[in-house]
């Protein structure tokens, strides 16, 4: 649910702030009193795209923000994306400068419109009141209609991904023969140089780097080894001399006084650990002797090496792998009319797998289809229409791939060859025609209508019933446009019925569903200090009489439109 809305320095807005409730809220005003610019705030913190224009005149930069209840889908998306939760809320607040550079805040830590785009779904769904029919395109109409019938197409996708990978795989063997060629020569001699070098192991570099620093410094080392061996064992006057005899003595001492048994367990453990030691040097300068010849060829070895590591990885183990990687490549090459025929049988099996999904997706599609055509047509003529109301949905091609449709391969996409269509016959004995063919502004925003309260109370229900994820707020901005009359109070009533399930926030004109709000906020312009402002803020419930009178009369209120106000609330059952 979203529960504040705050704009500054945002086109005529100096600062509004409204805060919002459950159930319907309804936003109302004077014509042209910026009732569009609070949903179109709302719209960039969902991710919309910002401009320099929106920033009010002589202000550096216009500041949106807002707070929404938090949904586990929106907290899994925060934690994807490294952004700290901050409770049962999610704050998010964008700034547009002057310049038309921006930035986006979630959770007061810096985010993307990216984030806020991923967003989007989870916390609201904004029906504008420039949303024509010309933009419900296919693509919209396929999206609504498996909304509704909670269809996942997420097999189909799958198999989709799995069949254009098999046709980019065969698309690859089959390329020029000069490429093949050239890419067979080229991964030839990659893999022949590694194999030549005939690597050890990955440590084989650094084994032969240690044995060279010997060999490098053989006499240092060999002087150096010798030297401490001989004070320590070797020298008339060494280590283990002076301990042999300083035990001696502690060992007479301990005859006499039993102080000294463990200070003669002493040095007799470091005499033994020095003769150790003696042991070890005299082994290591036995073994260190100069070989020029050994010390060339470690280092011929390891600039093979490195010339392989500059080519082919920073690391043996890279080089290695790179070298199988070019085995491989030339064995597929070298076995291509074998591995083709091989990838066709797995494409042909990839394509019918895909066919067995778009099918079982297009059955649940036309099943679903029903079901909405049945609620949107009674939808629709409850809204003051008598209308027939059809959603087709048509079978693109599956040529030669099993059972499915007889067009070809070429509508197949990873949502499944079907192509939807919404159809519609507004008056008795009209053929039905494509829903973008109405005239009628009034009658398109009762379908669009229509169908957003079928699809969203459908959604609803079943988000009660724990089976889908449920949007928290629905939008409707002037959607009521061109109807009025008992078609205006029919809306009115759908957007209460909607409402009873999550929150509603609509723009209207017509008192007929002003009167249905649970809160009511009043959009209004005046002018302070030379400069045109525009406000929000939430009527009381007196006000709520006198602000549907005016819509009811205009701008001068009477005894008559006063009353007409009262008993339109007490009818709708919010006073």
């Amino acid at each position: 649910m979203l529960l504040e809305l705050r704009a500054e320095n945002y086109a005529v807005m100096d600062h509004a702030v409204a805060v919002f409730g459950p159930g319907l809220n309804l936003l109302t005003g004077e014509t042209g009193a910026g009732k569009s610019i609070l949903i179109d705030a709302l719209a960039l913190l969902l991710g919309g795209k910002a401009s320099s224009d929106v920033v009010r005149f002589g202000a550096e930069r216009a500041v949106l923000g807002c707070v929404f209840e938090s949904t586990p889908g929106a907290e899994e998306i925060l934690e994807a994306n490294g952004i700290d939760s901050a409770g049962d809320e999610i704050l998010l607040r964008r700034e547009i400068g002057g310049s038309g550079k921006g930035r986006v805040f979630v959770n007061n830590q810096p985010g993307t419109v990216g984030v806020l785009r991923l967003l989007a779904p989870e916390l609201a769904l904004v029906h504008a009141q420039s949303e024509t029919l010309v933009a419900f395109d296919g693509a919209q109409q396929r999206m609504l209609l498996d909304r509704f019938g909670e269809i996942d197409s997420e097999e189909v996708r799958e198999a989709f991904a799995r069949w254009r990978e098999r046709q980019e795989q065969i698309r690859r063997l089959r390329g020029e023969e000069q490429d093949r060629l050239r890419l067979m020569d080229l991964w030839s001699f990659q893999s022949r140089e590694i194999a030549l070098a005939e690597v050890v192991d990955a440590e084989e570099d650094q084994r032969l780097e240690a044995e060279k620093r010997v060999l490098a410094n053989s006499e240092k080392l060999f002087t150096a080894a010798a030297s401490a061996q001989e004070l320590l064992y070797e020298a008339e006057v060494s280590a283990e001399t002076l301990l042999g005899g300083a035990l001696r003595h502690v060992e007479e001492l301990a005859r006499y006084d039993g102080q000294f048994r463990e200070t003669a367990q002493q040095l007799a453990a470091a005499k033994a650990s020095v003769e150790d030691a003696a042991a070890a040097l005299r082994d290591f300068a036995g073994r260190v002797a100069a070989s020029p010849e050994r010390l060339v060829e470690i280092e011929d070895r390891l600039a093979v090496l490195e010339r392989l590591k500059r080519k082919y990885g920073n690391t043996l183990a890279e080089v290695m792998a790179f070298g199988r990687e070019a085995a491989a490549k030339l064995e597929e090459m070298e076995n291509r009319e074998a591995r083709l025929a091989e990838m066709e049988r797995e494409l042909a099996e990839c394509a019918a797998k895909y066919a067995q999904a778009a099918g079982r997706l297009s059955a649940e599609r036309r099943a679903a289809a029903a079901r909405l055509a049945k609620a949107a047509q009674r939808q629709i003529n409850e809204l003051a229409m008598q209308a027939r109301f059809e959603v087709e949905v048509v079978e693109g091609g599956s040529k030669g791939w099993g059972d499915g449709p007889s067009e070809g391969a070429e509508g197949w996409t990873a949502n499944g060859w079907d192509r939807v269509e919404y159809r519609i016959a507004t008056n008795p004995g009209e053929p039905l025609k494509a829903l973008t063919e109405i005239a009628s502004g009034g009658e398109m925003s009762r379908v669009m209508l229509a169908l957003k309260v079928s699809v969203e109370a459908g959604v609803t229900a079943s988000a009660r019933r724990g089976k889908t994820a449920l949007p928290r707020t629905l939008i409707f901005d002037e959607i009521d446009i061109g109807i009025g009359g008992r078609a205006a109070e029919a809306v009115g009533q759908k957007l209460k019925t909607l409402s009873r399930g999550q929150q509603v926030i609509c723009i209207t004109h017509l008192p007929q569903i002003a009167a249905f709000a649970d809160q009511h906020f009043l959009i209004e312009k005046m002018e302070r200090g030379g400069r045109t402002q525009t406000g929000v803020r939430q009527l009381r419930p007196e006000e709520r009489v006198e602000e549907i009178a005016r819509m009811l009369s205009g701008a001068s209120l009477t005894e008559t439109s006063l009353r007409h106000a009262e008993q339109m609330l007490r009818a709708s059952g919010t006073v």
